[in-house]
């Protein structure tokens, strides 16, 4: 009744399936918490190289589940223990910060907490029958998840305030139009291409894709010139490791690089 979240390994992917399909996924407390554990198992075992959250059943996620979340909220309480992996990747205190890439396939109602969890993640693969709404306004609460941050900095005040305040439902075309996914695909397919990015990217030096999605996400954050200050030091602890190394040998003998993340 209270929902799960599975996880799967599949080489050096995790999978993340939020599993409540009969509620359209809202989350429990109890979920949220076993999502925040998978995140920090994809940050903590060296193997794991992507993380793809995904989700049973027809829907991305309802939202949370407002009558189990209700009494956390009156006290100001998380559902989250301290000390782990923060899946709204907003930085507060206690709370880690995800390090690896983590790629998103969204479908049906992605409500919510479903548009705070892929803005919070890196890349987003949506089902083109997508309907997203960010509608706590509509429940008499705030969203609290990383929305009135992440959709004023992808879209700008207007277009966040729109969809923010009027609590509507729009589309897939429109999130791509914002800048809130970056591919659309045929309904069925949005898993399967999720996969082919995360693997793509899993093929790559696992130091320097830390460093590289680090990198960006300080220039969004603290401006491009903070991110600039550390192009010299970073380069240089990457330069000196043996990915760096497999990488030039690679490129010599025309073979495909094997990367170990060392």
């Amino acid at each position: 009744a209270e929902g799960r979240i599975r996880t799967e390994v599949r080489g050096h992917l995790l999978l993340i399936g939020i599993d409540r399909p009969t509620k359209r996924n809202g989350f429990t407390p109890a979920m949220l918490q076993a999502l925040a554990e998978a995140y920090t198992r994809l940050d903590d075992d060296p193997a794991l190289r992507v993380g793809v959250l995904h989700a049973l059943g027809d829907h991305f996620t309802a939202g949370l589940d407002l009558p189990s979340f209700a009494p956390l909220m009156q006290r100001g309480e998380r559902a989250i223990a301290q000390g782990l992996v923060d899946p709204t990747d907003l930085g507060r205190p206690g709370y880690r910060r995800r390090t690896k890439p983590m790629v998103v396939a969204v479908k049906g109602i992605t409500y919510t907490l479903g548009i705070e969890l892929m803005l919070a993640a890196d890349i987003v693969v949506a089902a083109d029958d997508c309907r997203f709404s960010q509608l706590e306004v509509q429940r008499g609460i705030m969203a609290t998840g990383g929305a009135t941050l992440r959709m004023a900095e992808r879209a700008g005040l207007g277009n966040a305030l729109l969809h923010l305040l009027a609590a509507d439902v729009f589309d897939s075309a429109e999130a791509l139009r914002l800048h809130f996914v970056q591919r659309v695909v045929p309904a069925g397919g949005e898993l399967d291409e999720a996969l082919r990015i995360a693997e793509a990217i899993a093929q790559q030096a696992p130091l320097a894709v830390v460093a590289t999605r680090l990198n960006a996400r300080k220039a969004v954050e603290e401006g491009p010139m903070a991110a600039a200050d550390e192009f010299e030091a970073t380069q240089r602890r990457l330069a000196n490791s043996a990915d760096a190394r497999e990488g030039v040998l690679s490129f010599q003998e025309k073979r495909a690089a094997r990367f170990t993340g060392r």
